[in-house]
């Protein structure tokens, strides 16, 4: 069985009974980031042998762990922070998994995302997800563009580094638009922006963003 483990997005608190369950009975977890894994692991007393599943390695280490699978081994998958298969490379071992007929199963948890929209107090009943925005100017300015037509509300990630740049290109898109700003969710310093876009464009050009970001706007 390969169990898709959804872990904390930032307080260690945020882990389900049946998350550590598992984490303590198979026999590897397969980590994006083995060192922060490791940091969770221990703070919940699990000794369960780990291997680094990332990337650059996603396709030779995918064929060994699909092997141990078919030998009968039970694995668990977790990324970073949240639920693996979402932005991260556990998208291709859940997929190498269903394409060999083995078992899987989701052991259900945090995302980012949807804390943020849910947060955020815009209308959920419809939304796109997109992940993160293009890095080159032009490039996210064109997919804003496209976003522009969708009419229902866009959630999407950006670094603290593009932050500024990124708002600047929805406010020439968007026009000066209502816009919700999620950072660190659910850690020490937690912080919910909300506004015109204009309005925290001001707010971080005096206060320099950290950490990760999640904004949701609606046109």
């Amino acid at each position: 069985m390969l169990y898709i483990v959804a872990t904390p997005i930032g307080n260690l608190k945020d882990i389900t009974l049946r998350a550590i369950e598992v984490l303590q009975s198979v026999d590897l977890i397969a980590c994006e980031d083995t060192r922060r894994t490791k940091i969770l692991l221990a703070h919940y007393g699990i000794k369960t042998p780990t291997t680094s599943f990332y990337q650059h390695n996603r396709f030779i280490k995918g064929e060994y762990l699909i092997r141990l699978l078919k030998e009968g081994k039970d694995i668990a998958l977790v990324c970073d922070a949240g639920t693996p298969g979402i932005l991260d490379p556990g998208y291709n071992l859940i997929n190498l998994a269903i394409k060999n007929n083995i078992e899987t199963t989701v052991i259900p948890g945090p995302s980012a995302f949807i804390n943020a929209l849910v947060l955020s107090g815009k209308p959920s009943h419809e939304f796109y997800f997109l992940g993160f925005l293009p890095r080159a100017k032009i490039a996210r300015q064109n997919k804003l563009k496209q976003l522009r037509a969708l009419k229902t509300t866009l959630v999407f990630y950006e670094s603290c580094h593009r932050i500024l740049a990124t708002l600047g290109d929805i406010l020439a898109v968007f026009g000066d638009c209502e816009i919700v700003v999620a950072r660190e969710l659910t850690k020490k310093f937690e912080e919910i922006k909300r506004g015109k876009i204009s309005q925290i464009i001001n707010y971080f050009q005096k206060n320099p963003a950290r950490g990760e970001l999640t904004l949701i706007t609606r046109l």
